[in-house]
């Protein structure tokens, strides 16, 4: 193996270690999967312009279902409160359990009370803000850098105006460019098995949704299949979305929802390992457990990410031939 393929591996390994300890997962994440969608949206449309507004419109469509369908669900809340509060007190005393509120404003002063009880209450309030304000704004950057990459990826861009042509700079990059190449092959190898996740969850998804008869079915089951391309977090995102449209309804039809919904997230660990599993060729067993290590070390992104650098690992030892033994 030549130096530059033994840097660029390091530079590969490097970039993986500091996302974990930067917290920098989120954004690599928006990258391969802003990437992944570019490409396939590519070849629908043919030309690199109508996949990049193609792309914009889906997520900006996204967007826009996740605040309104929220910004809904809370403002029917106080209703719903009332309706049901007064259903779950009677349940409860009939159990001689006392519960702290008896209608939907005494419920809000005891969240509010409890809030400020926190010795740090304020403080979290500004930091929680100041993430989710840095992690959006990384998400954008990830964005960007993806569609920076589907129009150009050369690294070394100015090669022909060097004098050294053999330059370690240059074969420097073609090595990083490989072996990046190579990780975004194995993502695109997990993203096929997510197609088909996807494709179960959303059917169960809109089994229950038919069932309950939620409002605005139909776009929550296409909502639910575009999130579930993401593998663990779009679950998340579709599930929230369901469980605010269930608040709606009433406060019993959100809690059912809830239950429904986190047997369905549970029932994706063994979708993902199985379905991933038999896609990248590794047994049932080895995925759980990358999954398991993944979450360990990154959370959410980290689960995503596991199998990608499972199968990453895979398809590279797979290219080293061992001399056989005399």
């Amino acid at each position: 193996m030549t130096t530059p393929a033994r840097i660029s591996y390091g530079v590969l390994v490097l970039m993986l270690v500091l996302a974990g300890v930067l917290h920098l997962s989120a954004p690599l994440l928006a990258v391969l999967f802003s990437y992944f969608a570019l490409r396939q949206l590519l070849l629908l449309t043919k030309r690199k312009w109508l996949a990049l507004l193609s792309f914009i419109l889906v997520a900006l469509g996204i967007a826009f279902c996740a605040v309104y369908f929220t910004r809904a669900a809370l403002a029917a809340l106080p209703e719903v409160a009332e309706h049901s509060i007064p259903s779950a007190s009677a349940w409860a005393q009939a159990r001689q359990i006392e519960l702290p509120f008896t209608d939907f404003d005494s419920l809000k002063a005891l969240v509010i009370d409890s809030a400020k009880e926190e010795a740090h209450y304020l403080r979290n309030v500004i930091r929680l803000a100041g993430s989710t304000t840095t992690t959006l704004l990384f998400l954008l950057i990830g964005i960007v850098v993806a569609i920076s990459l589907f129009f150009n990826s050369q690294l070394d861009l100015y090669r022909e105006t060097h004098k050294t042509k053999n330059n370690l700079y240059s074969i420097l990059a073609d090595e990083i460019a490989t072996r990046f190449r190579d990780f975004y092959r194995s993502f695109a190898t997990v993203m096929g098995a997510q197609i088909t996740i996807s494709l179960i969850n959303t059917l169960l998804t809109a089994i229950f949704v038919l069932i309950i008869r939620l409002p605005n079915g139909a776009l929550i089951i296409a909502l639910t299949f575009l999130c579930g391309l993401l593998p663990i977090v779009g679950n998340l995102v579709s599930n929230t979305i369901i469980v605010c449209l269930a608040f709606t309804i009433s406060l019993k039809m959100a809690l059912v929802a809830l239950i429904f919904l986190i047997a369905i997230h549970k029932l994706e660990y063994f979708l993902n390992s199985k379905i991933i599993g038999d896609r990248i060729r590794n047994p049932v067993w080895l995925t759980l457990v990358a999954l398991i290590v993944g979450e360990r070390l990154m959370g959410i992104p980290g689960m995503v990410l596991a199998p990608v650098v499972l199968n990453y690992l895979r398809m590279e030892l797979l290219k080293i031939e061992v001399p056989a033994r005399a």
